[in-house]
This record gives structure tokens, C-alpha cells and sequence, in this order.
């Protein structure tokens, strides 16, 4: 669980706020399926014991597409030639409604869940009784297990114009479930929206950045907003502003996206999952952490710098690193039984346990091989073909840095040492992400690794990447990461293939086979397979067990068929 939000630990009564653009698809009819997933998380959660309150909006908008079509149906050629009259927003506000509950009422029926429907008014909250028997009613709903549907009553709102605040009490969908979260002391309140969180800037704009933690002070001025919304009267603005007003008063509120099928299931486990609104948010460590461009852009300045070192210099950078890990040794096997008794209690295989684990002898290892690497021939500025092409014109083709690498792995930290080691040599920036089962042994191999490079190049040559979520808004910076390298699964390098304009130097499945030609020493054969089988076993290149079986001219053995 990230550490931010823990105060899920807290909740229990929790409100949804559906926008019109989550349950209204492109031409303004329901969008079912995602309504009936948004039923299906309530449910899960009306299970689970948390009191669940839903504010819905999409009644205007239903209720202007059954009008539309009750009036072509009604309309002759003659009068669908004439100017349309604009239909009236309270008239739509009245049929819609009951549209919009009679599926809400049918999908719950379907998942056995009762809910009711309350619409309130501006006017209303004026009233202190009306404000009490609020409380009571709705409490009186949740002990029964009944969600209950708010709605503002636009069919006889005082409002003159839908953006119009008459009362000063609210003024849109957003503003209401801000309200209602006070009024009925709730402990969480999620604000669901057409995209994934709160940006930077218009989520459309190529360098829009995802915020996952909004801070007042940080951020209020920083961000830019985009066009209000289409279909419904609120927009990011809006939610933003009702989203800070909940905070403020202690309620946190995430603003999240209602497209995803399981996003408010995810918040209520603590993921990190849209934008988190909080009071104690500015003075979390979290809020300092950079930013994906902020620490792209830094990889790319510091690889710069140490691209202008001599060879010499960037060997006793390896050197210092091969240093310090054997200086901090007893420290990083501390954090890494810690992973490692993290992963046992949590049941995983042995095979992941065993990369995971770094073992005795393996820091000293790690170290001899960055110094080997070190007094390995420069690998920068070789020239590898040359040509003259005129008179006095030459081509020469040289080998040169790749720029700034963002590399993603599995939960092996040596495999952390080993791709920094290599990227230190040849001169690249780089970005690091690794599997979530060795977060305290990546944190402190990385920080004994960065401390060890001079100030003349800086620390932030090499990022880490401590979360999932951060990989989406890294793999749009298509103009700063030179190269994406997906270490793992068929699955993580295909999807990484598909989200992202950056080069991928992505793998196919392997065959982690051996084969032994009929006129090979046998003697040494037997070594080769019994190393490629013992000496790592939970590698993913270790060799497979099979059947001896033969191909044309050549034979292929395993441990069983070899007297080892």
C-alpha cells in the first residue's frame, strides 16, 4: 500500500460522485456497461461492510435524448424542416430522472443490492430540520444495507441558468457530493471523471502529466485546465474545487476515472490510483518526490556531463560503486531480508524468493564484476566504419551513448547494480523501475550507487522509479527517453510496446535448451549443461528438462540422459 494512503485503513462510509461523462457515451445515450461496472464495484463494497452513497448526474442528458426521439417520431417531414425549438433543461431534468433510476434500480436488482433515490434542492439545505432528517433518513438506509442515489432535483431547481448558484449552497453535482460528505460526515468521498486524475494540464497535450498528490501550495498555480465538460455542467474545475473544499474540512477525496472497471475497488485498497486530496498532503515526503519529465530531464542533463569525462574518470566512477557496495554490505542485506521475509509471508514461489535473495558472496561479487567492467575497453567514440565518399568528404560511423534508458525488470536487485553499472560506462542517463518485491533492496543499492558519483555529474544520473503508476506518464516522453528495455514477461513487453512512442528493445519468448552437436567433446559438453542447469537453477535462462530426443545431426541432452 503506498504509504500516502493509509487512511483507507480509516474508511467506512464512503460517497460516489458519477459524472455525466462516465455514464454518457459520445452521442448522449447511457453508457450501460460502465454504469452496470459501477454497480458491481458498489456492490463489492456494500459487501464488504462499507456504507455506500452514490451522487448520480446524467438525468438532463438522458431525458434530451428520449425527448429528441419522442418529438422525431411525432414530427412530420414538414416540421423536421423547420428551426428546432432548443428543449427546455427542467422538462429533460423530469423525464431523465426516472430513466436514470430505473437502471440504476434494475442493475442493483440484478446484484441483489436495494437502492433508493433522494433528490434534494438548493433550498433545501436552508433548512435545519431538513438538514436532520437528512442525517436520519440516510442513516436509517445504510443500516438496512440500502445505497443511496442523490441527485439534484433540476426539474424544480431555483437556479435560473444550470451554472447559476442562486442559493450560494452549491451549484453542480460536484459541490452537492462535497456537501452531502460534510453533512453526513463521511470518510472518503471519490469524484469520477472521464480521465485518469487531476493534470497538469489538458489531458490531451503531449507533455500532461498525471497528479498524484495534489498539494495547494504546489500545484494551484501550475496547473492549466482545459475546456469545461461537454455533457455535464462541472468539468475538472469544478471537481477540483469541491475535491479541495472536502479535503480542507478532513474528508480525503480522490478524483479518479470511472472508465476503469475496478478504480474505486483499487482506492479502497490503497492503491495508487487517481488524485489524492488531502489536508495532511503538504507535509508529506511524498510531495517532494520529482516528477517523471523532472526526472527524466535530470537523467538527460547528468548523462551529458558525464559523457564530457574522460575514460578514466568514468572507470573510477565504477570503481568508487564497487567500493561502496562492499562498504555497505551488512546495510543493503538488512533491507534485503527484509524484501525477503516480505515475500515469504506473502506466499510467493521459490523460484522469485531465490532471485530475490542476495545471497552471501553475491555483493562481492557484483563488485569484482563492475571493476572488470571498469578496465573492459572504452566503449565510446570507436570509430566502426569509415568511407570517403569525395574528395577531402568522409563518413564515419561512431559509436556514441543511446541517451537516457528507461529500463523495467523484475525483482532481482543485482540485476539493478549490473544495468546501472553498464549505463555508467557507456555514458547513458538512466531511469530504473523494478519489481515492487525488492522496493528496500532497489532503494538502498540505488542510494549507495548514486552517492557514489561525483557531484560533477549528479546523483540524479540514475532515477528510480518507485511505483506502477509512474511508468504511463514516463512512457510519454517520447522526446526526452531515448530507449524503453521491458526485462519480464511477454505480457509487461507487449504492453509497453503498445503505450508508448519511445524505441522498445523488447524480447520474444526463449528456448533455454542446449545442443550438443554428435562430434562435440562430450567432456566438455557435460560441464557445459550441468553449469547451465546447477549453477542458477531460478534464472529465467536456466536450461529445461526435457526428453533426449534427436534432430538432424545433432542430439540434444538434459541432466537425465548425461552420467554427471
Amino acid at each position: 500500500m503506498d504509504s500516502s494512503r493509509e487512511f483507507v485503513k480509516d474508511v467506512k462510509r464512503v460517497i460516489v460522485k458519477v459524472g455525466t461523462a462516465v455514464v454518457t457515451r459520445a452521442d448522449g445515450r447511457l453508457a450501460v456497461g460502465r454504469v452496470g461496472a459501477l454497480c458491481e464495484q458498489l456492490k463489492e463494497l456494500n459487501s464488504q461492510g462499507y456504507e455506500v452513497i452514490l451522487v448520480a448526474s446524467g438525468a438532463v442528458g438522458v431525458g434530451i435524448q428520449r425527448l429528441r426521439y419522442r418529438r422525431l417520431v411525432n414530427s412530420s417531414l414538414d416540421d423536421l424542416q423547420k428551426p428546432q425549438i432548443e428543449l427546455d433543461s427542467k422538462a429533460c431534468a423530469a423525464v431523465g430522472q426516472s430513466s436514470l433510476m430505473a437502471l440504476y434500480d434494475t442493475l442493483f436488482s440484478q446484484l441483489d443490492v436495494t437502492a433508493s433515490q433522494l433528490l434534494v434542492a438548493n433550498s433545501d439545505f436552508r433548512n435545519p430540520h431538513f438538514r436532520m432528517q437528512l442525517s436520519e433518513t440516510v442513516g436509517s438506509l445504510l443500516d438496512l444495507r440500502v445505497i443511496p442515489i442523490f441527485n439534484e432535483n433540476d426539474a424544480i431547481s431555483t437556479r435560473g441558468h444550470p451554472n447559476e448558484d442562486s442559493s450560494g449552497i452549491f451549484c453542480d453535482n460536484d459541490s452537492l457530493a462535497t456537501l452531502l460528505a460534510l453533512e453526513l460526515k463521511a470518510d472518503l468521498l471519490v469524484l469520477l471523471s472521464d480521465v485518469e486524475g487531476l493534470y497538469n494540464a489538458p489531458p490531451n497535450k503531449p507533455h500532461a502529466e498525471l497528479i498524484h498528490t495534489y498539494v495547494k501550495e504546489k500545484h494551484e498555480g501550475e496547473i492549466t485546465f482545459g475546456d469545461k465538460s461537454k455533457v455535464g455542467r462541472g468539468g475538472m474545475t469544478a471537481k477540483v474545487k469541491a475535491a479541495d473544499q472536502a479535503a480542507d474540512a478532513g474528508i480525503p477525496t480522490v478524483i479518479t476515472s470511472g472508465y476503469a472497471t475496478d478504480n474505486i475497488v483499487k482506492v479502497l485498497q490503497g492503491q495508487r490510483v487517481g488524485t489524492l486530496f488531502h489536508k495532511d498532503a503538504h507535509s508529506w515526503t511524498l510531495v517532494k518526490e520529482i516528477g517523471a519529465r523532472e526526472m527524466a530531464v535530470a537523467a538527460r542533463e547528468c548523462s551529458r556531463r558525464l559523457q564530457a569525462l574522460p575514460s578514466k574518470d568514468r572507470r573510477k566512477i565504477l570503481l568508487d560503486i564497487a567500493d561502496a557496495l562492499e562498504a555497505n554490505e551488512s546495510l543493503i542485506k538488512v533491507e534485503n531480508e527484509a524484501d525477503v521475509a516480505a515475500a515469504q509471508e506473502a506466499g510467493y514461489d521459490k523460484s522469485l524468493l531465490s532471485r530475490l535473495a542476495l545471497k552471501p558472496g553475491k555483493i562481492s561479487g557484483l563488485a569484482k564484476s563492475i571493476r572488470i567492467l571498469a578496465d573492459m575497453k572504452e566503449p565510446i567514440g570507436h570509430v566502426l566504419s569509415r568511407m570517403e565518399l569525395a574528395d577531402g568528404l568522409i563518413l564515419e560511423k561512431t559509436s556514441c551513448p543511446l541517451g537516457v534508458l528507461l529500463v523495467v525488470f523484475e525483482a532481482r536487485p543485482d540485476a539493478l547494480v549490473q544495468i546501472a553499472s553498464l549505463a555508467i560506462r557507456s555514458g547513458d542517463g538512466l531511469l530504473l523501475k523494478g519489481g515492487k518485491e525488492a522496493n528496500r533492496s532497489n532503494a538502498i543499492l540505488h542510494k549507495v550507487i548514486t552517492e557514489a558519483i561525483p557531484d560533477t555529474v549528479g546523483e540524479k544520473l540514475i532515477g528510480l522509479v518507485t511505483t506502477r503508476e509512474q511508468i504511463p506518464d514516463l512512457l510519454k516522453l517520447d522526446d526526452v527517453i531515448d530507449l524503453v528495455i521491458p526485462r519480464g514477461s511477454n505480457k509487461l513487453v507487449s504492453q509497453i510496446k503498445d503505450s508508448t512512442k519511445i524505441p522498445v528493445l523488447g524480447h520474444a519468448d526463449g528456448i533455454c535448451h542446449v545442443y550438443i552437436d554428435k562430434s562435440a567433446n562430450m567432456k566438455m559438453a557435460k560441464h557445459i549443461v550441468l553449469d547451465a542447469k546447477t549453477d542458477y537453477p531460478a534464472a529465467c535462462n536456466a536450461m529445461v528438462l526435457h526428453s533426449t530426443f534427436s534432430v538432424t545431426n545433432h542430439q540434444v541432452f538434459v541432466l537425465p540422459s548425461l552420467d554427471l
